[in-house]
């Protein structure tokens, strides 16, 4: 099978979307090695986050050429990338970030699926542009409704995509997400070389995530303020928005400015390390597609606490704790719970565990395998 992928996100981002899509290939490549992945991008972007899925024999990337690029990356996608296709044999085409492009699917010569990874833009659209949620609906609606079938990382933005852009129902299947092993074996040498080259305290909170008003991470701020053991600071990894300085203003109105560490731009190799060393994981977004943080703490071993409203129970199981997103009290009395109650926290250790097996990438390669076979069946 000679599959295509949208790999604009692999290419340049460093976060979210972008470790979704590596994670995606570097799954197939191991387990399904058979098959030829091609990966369109409007640009090399940044040859370091992509370097090892190109030493598979089975990967090829494709960027245009220098004319075409300076036409505009997304006249590209759209328009010639649906030309080349055929020439490469391609059976199926995924959009792994909410879009296919708009030649593919008024052609519909090939399979095609979409990822569809949250509507946070209409559920949330305070903090979105209103260009943006103009386009966003447009561009993912008809994504979602012309493909053959429409993966999501969670069931609530399965029920989103279905309620929302009327998709049918058969056609919306849930693949959830998974992390790199790295997080799962973890040694005492990586938390201290993690914790000298980044100066960590020596107890702290966690929170990984871009640092942007969504994320919520004043509230974990706010929270420390109230909590019992005065000795917990808070280590915030993410990239930067303006929304630092919201964060900032909340910790010297809380007086905990000492106890606050932001850190950017932070080495994927430095993460396991970082997570390793932390008391308790704290992510109290107001609204996710699942939330790849909350598993990368559980393989890690650090109990979890996240919020309700969206899909982080999905990623975190039964056995983490929820906070509202809006109430600083509740969270710091459950981060309080957490450090103090020793049978508690080895209990979410254990159980945590237990539950992130079924996001391993053997189970994931096996799903996303199945719903292709079955997408090249109704072409033929």
């Amino acid at each position: 099978m000679t599959i295509a992928y949208d790999a604009k996100r692999i290419t340049n981002n460093a976060t979210g979307l972008g470790n979704y899509s590596r994670f995606v290939l570097e799954t197939l490549t191991e387990f399904r090695p058979e098959n030829r992945y091609l990966l369109y991008s409007p640009s090399a972007g940044d040859p370091a986050l992509y370097k090892r899925l190109l030493t598979h024999r089975s990967v090829h990337l494709f960027t245009p050429h220098r004319a075409l690029a300076l036409l505009g990356g997304s006249i590209w996608r759209n328009y010639s990338v649906p030309r080349q296709l055929p020439q490469q044999h391609v059976d199926l085409y995924h959009g792994l970030s909410n879009e296919l492009p708009i030649g593919l699917y008024r052609a519909r010569h090939i399979g095609t699926v979409v990822t569809i990874h949250d509507l946070a833009f209409v559920r949330y659209p305070q903090f979105y542009k209103g260009i943006d949620r103009l386009l966003y609906r447009k561009k993912y609606g008809a994504s979602a409704r012309h493909a053959d079938r429409v993966i999501t990382v969670s069931e609530a933005t399965r029920r989103d995509v279905i309620d929302i852009f009327g998709v049918e129902e058969e056609r919306v299947t849930t693949v959830y997400q998974g992390c790199s092993e790295a997080f799962a074996s973890i040694t005492p040498e990586q938390v201290a070389e993690a914790r000298s080259h980044f100066a960590l305290p020596r107890r702290y909170i966690l929170f990984v995530g871009s640092i942007e008003e969504r994320k919520n991470l004043a509230l974990i701020v706010e929270a420390l303020g109230q909590l019992q053991d005065r000795e917990l600071h808070l280590v915030a990894v993410g990239r930067k928005t303006p929304y630092v300085q919201t964060v900032l203003e909340c910790a010297r109105r809380m007086g905990v400015l000492s106890r606050l560490h932001l850190l950017h731009g932070v080495p994927n190799g430095y993460l396991p390390g970082i997570y390793a060393g932390a008391e308790v994981f704290v992510y109290p977004s107001r609204f996710e597609g699942f939330g790849i943080p909350i598993i990368e703490a559980l393989n890690a071993g650090v109990p979890v606490i996240g919020a309700t409203g969206s899909c982080l129970e999905e990623a975190g199981g039964p056995h983490s704790l929820y906070t509202d997103p809006k109430d600083a009290t509740m969270l710091a009395a459950m981060i309080d719970r957490v450090v103090i109650d020793i049978s508690l926290r080895k209990r979410m250790i254990e159980e945590g565990r237990r539950y992130v097996e079924r996001f391993t990438p053997k189970r994931i390669a096996k799903e996303l395998s199945t719903i292709y076979e079955e997408v090249l069946l109704s072409h033929e």
